[in-house]
């Protein structure tokens, strides 16, 4: 029985990844809880043992020999020791074996509660520690429930071998982007936290992190750090704006993201449902990088003021409207990829 017993262990490693000390630490817990409950008043010498090795299971009370007897319960004189074991001595112990057939239904389930118990914990600790490594990337999952009145998408989720499932929020869903059950989406992870009910993944698909990694998937060149991403500013379903700087003189860095016939470029876009990308060329000249911050319109010219921090632009009066956009969305993005406050006039009002 002992045999089947550490069998069991070992294929509990096997299929489920969870380790066999851990278990056994577990085990051990859990029948000495159980023997503390049959044997309440030998629960200070109670002891329990398993040797992996051996493939034995010991089950005891420990009494220690002493000269003078104030616990019966967990001690012995040492005539009553030497009746057992002759060459005991004063301050040594005696290991009274315990028939664990004899323990009660409710001892018995106790002990096979905290056994589930702890595999539940290792399982969402293995979870936890895949995941944990996987923030701030970008996986793939699989829409599994959507919910009517608070609009969050229960995703299913996987990790190499792992697979959880996480809750896309409706403030984390791309507005206007609709889902259906069994849809494949990607998604970004923002955090992983450790829950009462296991591990929580936060997940998102309209945070800017999520448009890096896509680029990263999608353009070689960013990959593998020819061409950098030095900032991007989002609205998630309507515009986002990415600068991009080349390492390499040879090497062009928006005909690179954009790819042939704009390739490369149009897969992220379909991912994202049809929002709009801008890519412009990053320049430490701040004159420079605002003017193509504020593509697609055209700029006369760019004066930085005196705080450092805001600009003056100055385009044609025919647009005016294109630079800032729709409710203001183009200047606004231009100010927060380039970090500067913008303030647009047309030609005529200068």
């Amino acid at each position: 029985m002992n045999a089947e017993f550490f069998s069991a262990i070992a294929d509990i490693e096997k299929e489920k990844g969870i380790s066999q000390s851990y278990m056994l630490e577990k085990i051990e817990q859990a029948l000495l809880a159980a023997l503390k409950r049959d044997y309440p008043a030998y629960a200070e010498c109670a002891r329990v043992l398993l040797d992996p090795v051996e493939k034995n299971v010991e089950m005891f009370m420990q009494k220690e020999i002493v000269e003078e007897v104030e616990n019966p319960n967990t001690q012995y004189t040492l005539e009553q020791a030497r009746a057992i074991k002759k060459d005991a001595q004063i301050g040594g112990f005696i290991n009274e074996t315990v028939d664990t057939s004899k323990f009660g239904r409710i001892a018995a389930q106790a002990a096979k509660q905290v056994i589930i118990q702890g595999i539940r914990e290792a399982e969402r600790n293995i979870v936890y520690d895949e995941f944990t490594s996987k923030e701030h990337e970008i996986l793939t999952g699989v829409v599994s429930r959507i919910d009517p009145r608070s609009g969050g998408v229960s995703i299913q989720i996987g990790s190499s071998s792992e697979h959880t499932e996480a809750m896309l929020s409706a403030g984390e869903r791309i507005p206007g982007e609709p889902l259906h059950d069994g849809d494949r989406i990607k998604v970004y992870v923002i955090e992983v936290k450790k829950s009462t009910k296991g591990p929580q993944i936060l997940i998102s698909r309209t945070h800017p992190g999520l448009v890096k990694r896509l680029f990263e998937l999608e353009v070689p060149e960013i990959h593998d750090g020819i061409v950098e991403i030095k900032s991007i500013a989002r609205e998630a379903g309507n515009r986002t704006k990415i600068s991009v700087e080349s390492n390499d003189p040879d090497v062009e860095p928006i005909g690179a993201c954009v790819g042939s016939k704009g390739s490369r470029v149009n897969a992220i876009v379909n991912e994202l449902g049809g929002e709009k990308i801008d890519i412009v060329r990053y320049s430490e000249d701040p004159t420079e990088y605002i003017a193509s911050a504020l593509a697609p319109s055209e700029v006369i010219q760019v004066t930085m003021n005196e705080d450092g921090k805001s600009s003056r632009v100055i385009v044609p009066d025919n647009q005016l409207s294109l630079a800032i956009g729709k409710e203001g969305q183009n200047v606004r993005l231009a100010a927060r990829l380039t970090g500067y406050k913008i303030d647009i006039k047309s030609e005529s009002q200068v």
